[in-house]
C-alpha cells in the first residue's frame, strides 16, 4: 500500500458542496466552466469514464450532451455531492488503481489535476488501469498542473509502459498551444497500434 492520496492527505481543501461553490461563482460571473467537456467532446465519444470525477461537474455536463458517462472517485463527500446533483448517473466509489468497471470507454478522462493528487508512487498503476478501460481506438485525456509532484516526463513514460502513445498536447483545455516550460498540460494518448 502506498498510503493516502495527496488529495485525502491535503488539509484545507474544499470538498463536496463547498468545492462546487467556486464553480458556481465562476459560472455566475459569465466564465465558461465546461472547457474540459468541450475538449473531450472533440473526440465525439459515445462513452466516457470520468476518472477522479469529484463532484461530477464534467461528467454531468457530458451526460447533458448525450454521452454515456461513469464517474469514479474515492472521496465520499465529493461523490455524495455528485450523486445529489445527478442521481441517475453511475457514480462508483473506488480506487483508480484497482477499479474494474467491466467495460471499455471511448474516452477515459482525468481532468481536475487527478494525476497530481494520487498517492505518491501509484501513478503508473493508475495509468495502466485507466488504459485497460480504453476501447482499442479510445483516448486517455489528462490535464494537470506541472512543477513538482508529477511531471510530464514521468507521465509519458507511464503511458508508454501502459501501451499508450502521445497524440497531442495542449497548454489548456481550450486548446492553447503547448510549449515546454509551461505550468499546465492537457495530454491525449491512444493505444499504440500493433
Amino acid at each position: 500500500m502506498n498510503g493516502p492520496s495527496r488529495w485525502s492527505a491535503a488539509s484545507g481543501v474544499q470538498r463536496g458542496a463547498d468545492y462546487d461553490e467556486r464553480w458556481a461563482r465562476m459560472e455566475a460571473a459569465g466564465v465558461s466552466i465546461h472547457g474540459e467537456a468541450d475538449f473531450i467532446g472533440r473526440y465525439e465519444p459515445s462513452s466516457v469514464l470520468d476518472a477522479g470525477c469529484g463532484t461530477g461537474r464534467v461528467a454531468i455536463e457530458l451526460a447533458r450532451r448525450g454521452v454515456d458517462v461513469v464517474g469514479v472517485d474515492l472521496d465520499p463527500p465529493m461523490l455524495e455531492a455528485a450523486r445529489d446533483k445527478a442521481p441517475d448517473l453511475e457514480w462508483v466509489a473506488a480506487d483508480l488503481r484497482t477499479v474494474d468497471l467491466g467495460r471499455r470507454f471511448d474516452v477515459v478522462a482525468a481532468p481536475g489535476n487527478v494525476m497530481i493528487f494520487l498517492a505518491p508512487g501509484t501513478e503508473r498503476e493508475v495509468v495502466a488501469n485507466l488504459a485497460r478501460h480504453l476501447e482499442p481506438d479510445g483516448v486517455l485525456v489528462a490535464g494537470f498542473q506541472l512543477g513538482g509532484r508529477y511531471d510530464l516526463q514521468h507521465y509519458d513514460v507511464d503511458c508508454d509502459a501502459a501501451g499508450l502513445t502521445l497524440v497531442e498536447r495542449f497548454a489548456t483545455w481550450e486548446g492553447a498551444p503547448w510549449h515546454h516550460g509551461g505550468d499546465y498540460a492537457v495530454s491525449a494518448h491512444r493505444p499504440a497500434k500493433a
